[in-house]
């Protein structure tokens, strides 16, 4: 443990020792790790603060669709970032089959979808309509894609249906699935020196917006539906003939016993909400700073104790 991380424990600590709840149980809260850098920090960042209240915790690597089950059976303890468009139907299914429910809302307003870096509109400037790029298609052709244009997707877990999108929209465009988010920075960072057009998936918050200025392509408007029943959206014999909604929820899911093992840290949970500033700023100590996460969430921490204080008391 660093010095930094043992003065963190120590503040938090001290924060909690006004408070007054039942004792937690000294089992370990499991908390999951992901594959992109806000949710890795943002993990980091409350273990440290359940730890620093008396907890034992521990984090295990697990599957982004897959762990609204994994909470719902209690096999992990909760979610710090249920992302409407990418992982609302797996959350939703998850508490319909019950087990898990929703643990609050954060500040932050999400957005996930494909996206550009504004060199890119030089090149095609009827963005940011889906026609208008669809238009320019062969200007972001590779050998890989042929005629068709290349539009690199996330990582294949993230299923965020760009295949299905193209095919419901008639887009002469070929998705390619990146391996993980350090790939699609690499991508619009290849691109920039010569301004070459590229679309990627992309998201906010995150600290690629501070970094590379762009714009999401408007698809047609999210309906609630769209993604799932053919006869919503503009297409009536496909589903994914829309965008993602442009002002998602990020929210927190809890396994629905949490509350009862571990009283005070469920409270300090159910009050815990992060924005998008701050989230992008989790971000971008790994992405950008090269910190390693831990200590990504030490600095964290030691900049916002005001903001953390007021969750734990």
């Amino acid at each position: 443990m660093t010095l930094r991380s043992i003065t963190c424990v120590a503040a938090i600590s001290a924060a909690y020792a006004t408070s007054a709840f039942s004792a937690d149980s000294s089992d370990p809260i499991t908390i999951p790790i992901h594959n992109w850098s806000s949710q890795i920090v943002m993990s980091h960042v409350v273990g440290q603060i359940f730890e620093g209240m008396g907890n034992n915790v521990e984090f295990v690597t697990t599957d982004s669709q897959a762990v609204y089950e994994s909470v719902r059976l209690g096999d992990v303890t909760l979610e710090l970032e249920v992302w409407e468009g990418a992982f609302g139907a797996s959350f939703r299914t998850a508490l319909e089959n019950g087990g898990l429910h929703d643990a609050g809302d954060h500040d932050a307003v999400t957005r996930e979808d494909w996206w550009y870096p504004m060199w890119t509109k030089d090149a095609c400037p009827g963005l940011p309509s889906w026609e208008a790029l669809n238009d320019c298609a062969a200007i972001f052709a590779t050998a890989e894609t042929g005629s068709k244009g290349r539009y690199l997707d996330g990582p294949v877990d993230w299923l965020k249906h760009g295949q299905e999108r193209v095919a419901a929209l008639g887009m002469n465009f070929q998705v390619v699935n990146a391996g993980s988010a350090a790939a699609l920075w690499a991508e619009i960072g290849a691109a920039e020196a010569e301004k070459k057009p590229v679309v990627v998936f992309n998201w906010t918050p995150n600290f690629a917006e501070a970094v590379w200025p762009g714009e999401f392509v408007e698809f047609p408007v999210w309906v609630d539906g769209c993604d799932s029943d053919p006869s919503v959206g503009p297409n009536p014999d496909a589903a994914h003939d829309c965008g993602n909604p442009a002002t998602g929820y990020l929210k927190k899911a809890a396994w629905d016993g949490m509350k009862d093992k571990w009283p005070a840290a469920y409270d300090t949970l159910t009050k815990i909400s992060f924005t998008n500033p701050q989230i992008a700023e989790m971000a971008k100590f790994v992405d950008v700073d090269e910190m390693e996460p831990e200590e990504a969430a030490e600095a964290w921490l030691e900049a916002n104790e005001s903001t953390w204080k007021a969750w734990v008391n």
